[in-house]
């Protein structure tokens, strides 16, 4: 634990984190990268070309500075933090690399700013913070080889390829020594773990999409086209375009914090709203809530560009016609015509306030959503104006954690 005089030092960095946070991370990154290219395979190179990867280090770094008294504060992200750490199997002997390149990040960036006593603190800081990480993480994986057979990657065989839009499809995928793989709880994720023909590894997350306890894993991956500034994503391109059945990958066990809770007011309504490719853990969702109670209402709100990259249009509407409590309803932002039907529960346009109350009717119901951050952005503070309070409004960032209030 720091010291108190450590921890005024810390809270003293907090306006420079403001000002030059940023900064300071992309310098870590790049040193980083430079000093121990080994670590590189764990980070996704497209979040760190946006930027979004610096962002979220550099707010959680603030963060951690502003609750330094009480980091008991930060323990839900700290939580998606492990989970994402451990689907990549980070270990141990990783704290000490990240720790001695932030600290000579600070000391470079911040230059005389940057006096022994703060440097001080902030290696106190941090050796607190990443034995919290370690502990947390090597749990995870003792629950992983005690609930689901493994930790680290294990070797699946693509059993079946199906298309489920322009931009999507989906990866059944069976362990290749048998057997049918655990249950996962419904939003997990699972690292994909690639190698390219010269022997660069490559992992990827990707939340499956399948009932929990099918005789299989789904994965439904989106190709990320890329653009003039943004190049194609590596692995979603080399899934979509060379993957077939028969082919082998390794997974590591199912992991992440945004799941279905079902043990809280299982009177009240569930809502998911899903946009784009963020439907993959809400459908698996909304299989789990459905099974579970015949009668608890399921409102399930889909938004696309249009017909042509809505995903899972028939398996949604099978669970409406199979499940009289399971309302399904779309959003075209650009409609085709062949979209346009008028069906009332197909809109053109973005979800707003008053199709929700709507649908829903009323605001009174626990909301899931997932899919882009200005979508996220907007739907939370939605909800919030209208009265729904903070924990009947989860959701998941696909990449870098990111809050969605300014």
């Amino acid at each position: 634990m720091p010291t108190a005089a450590q921890i005024d030092a810390i809270k003293r960095t907090v306006p420079v984190l403001q000002q030059h946070g940023e900064a300071l991370t992309r310098h870590f990154y790049a040193r980083m990268f430079e000093h121990n290219p080994e670590v590189r395979r764990y980070f996704n190179p497209a979040h760190q070309r946006s930027g979004g990867q610096q962002r979220a280090l550099a707010g959680a770094i603030l963060a951690y500075a502003r609750h330094i008294e009480d980091p008991s504060a930060l323990a839900g992200v700290i939580e998606v933090i492990a989970q994402k750490h451990a689907s990549l199997t980070i270990q141990p002997e990783h704290y000490p690399i990240v720790g001695e390149n932030l600290l000579a990040s600070i000391q470079e960036v911040l230059g005389d700013a940057a006096t022994d006593d703060i440097l001080d603190a902030w290696a106190a800081a941090y050796g607190e913070l990443a034995q919290v990480f370690i502990d947390r993480e090597q749990a995870i994986y003792a629950g992983q080889r005690e609930r689901q057979g493994w930790a680290g990657f294990k070797s699946f065989t693509v059993e079946r390829r199906q298309v489920e839009s322009d931009n999507i499809v989906s990866l059944t995928l069976v362990p290749t020594d048998g057997g049918t793989p655990p249950a996962h709880l419904p939003g997990q994720y699972v690292s994909v773990r690639l190698q390219d023909a010269d022997g660069n590894t490559a992992m990827r997350n990707y939340s499956l999409s399948n009932a929990p306890g099918a005789a299989a894993y789904r994965i439904s991956v989106k190709r990320e086209v890329g653009n003039r500034d943004v190049p194609g994503g590596d692995v979603s391109n080399r899934i979509h375009d060379r993957l077939a059945q028969g082919d082998r990958i390794e997974l590591s066990p199912p992991c992440g914090a945004f799941t279905l809770d079902l043990s809280a007011s299982a009177d009240k309504k569930l809502v998911f709203i899903a946009g784009g490719v963020g439907i993959t853990p809400l459908i698996s969702m909304a299989h789990a809530a459905l099974k579970a109670s015949a009668s608890r209402q399921v409102i399930f709100i889909q938004a696309a560009r249009h017909g042509g990259v809505r995903a899972f249009t028939s398996e949604l509407e099978t669970l409406a016609q199979d499940h009289p409590n399971f309302a399904l309803y779309t959003c075209f932002s650009e409609p085709r015509q062949t979209d346009r039907n008028g069906d009332h529960q197909v809109k053109d346009g973005e979800l707003e306030a008053n199709d929700l109350e709507r649908w829903v009717g009323g605001w009174d119901a626990t909301y899931y959503f997932c899919g882009p951050l200005p979508m996220m952005q907007r739907i939370d503070k939605m909800l919030d104006t209208n009265g729904v309070a903070a924990d009947d409004r989860r959701y998941e960032c696909f990449g870098p954690l990111q809050p969605l209030a300014a």
